[in-house]
């Protein structure tokens, strides 16, 4: 299986989520952090990851006549890059995207189930709005997000620090309009 096909599944994409940062967590763990996952399906899908190389086995122990295991992710794991996302075909896109929305919408009902989320303290946003940008202005938003993330995708668990699931999705939603035409204000999300 390729790494795009791996990775374009709900489930798989969570446990990735869920190991972001150098955590190490058993499966019992992932099942715990993911009550909506039937046991059986999240050790397939582990089996899964473990067998194509995006997780190492960090330790094991004996628990009640079994091995438990501890996995992260590998740091030169394989990933869906802009070269690989070039080659996607249309329907690959249509399932990666279906695959993130699901992973969102799982992931914030989870949040909501706990008996702590409170939305305004931690400053849950999803917010839409709708930018006109040239390709230009793009490229420029784009780098200027990268600039401002890609430090903080750095960030490893510490104390006062606790994981927010970052989703950003921008695509055209109309056809695109001659230059000569008026050009809208700008929203920002």
């Amino acid at each position: 299986m390729d790494t795009t096909e791996l990775l374009l599944h709900p489930v798989r994409l969570r446990v990735v989520h869920a190991l972001a940062g150098d955590r190490e967590l058993t499966t019992a763990q992932l099942c715990e952090r993911m009550p909506d996952v039937p046991k059986v399906t999240m050790y397939r899908h582990v089996a899964l990851l473990a067998g194509a190389g995006f997780l190492e086995v960090t330790g094991e122990r004996r628990v009640r006549g079994t091995v438990e295991r501890h996995y992260r992710l590998r740091q030169d794991r394989p990933v869906v890059d802009d070269d690989a996302a070039t080659a996607m075909t249309p329907d690959d896109h249509r399932r990666g995207f279906a695959a993130a929305m699901a992973v969102l919408i799982a992931e914030f009902n989870a949040y909501l189930d706990r008996d702590d989320a409170d939305p305004v303290a931690d400053a849950v946003s999803y917010r839409q709005g709708t930018l006109w940008l040239s390709q230009d202005e793009l490229a420029e938003m784009t780098a200027q997000l990268r600039a401002v993330l890609g430090p903080r995708l750095a960030n490893r668990p510490a104390p006062g620090r606790a994981p927010y699931l970052l989703s950003p999705v921008h695509f055209p939603v109309g056809p695109r309009l001659p230059d000569d035409r008026p050009q809208g204000h700008s929203q920002v999300p």
